[in-house]
């Protein structure tokens, strides 16, 4: 799941959060979780003043942010010394397996 701003959202994306008018999650959704996006529907929460969503996997690299393959050398860097330990080997499949879904893979 990603947050990304409304502007850089393109049709096909699919929502992974309700959305909520001026992104307060009191009240009614403007649009359900699961909805997929498309041209008509991205104008009308632009004409909304949605100024962000939440979107399925990692379909942005933003600035600043670094990529999955980077994510997981530094994650092997981290554990090379006690992969050894079988506890310690849980955790970083653990981590290396949210790394991959949370980035889309």
């Amino acid at each position: 799941m990603q947050k990304i701003p409304l502007m850089l959202a393109t049709a096909g994306m699919v929502l992974a959060r309700d959305v909520f008018r001026n992104d307060s999650p009191t009240g009614m959704p403007i649009c359900g979780k699961e909805t997929v996006l498309t041209d008509a529907l991205i104008a009308r929460l632009d004409h909304l003043d949605v100024q962000s969503i939440y979107v399925d996997g990692h379909p942005l690299n933003q600035d600043g942010e670094r990529k999955l393959e980077d994510l997981l050398r530094d994650l092997d860097h981290r554990f090379e010394k006690v992969r050894q330990d079988p506890l310690t080997s849980k955790l970083y499949d653990i981590y290396a397996d949210y790394l991959k879904r949370s980035m889309g893979e």
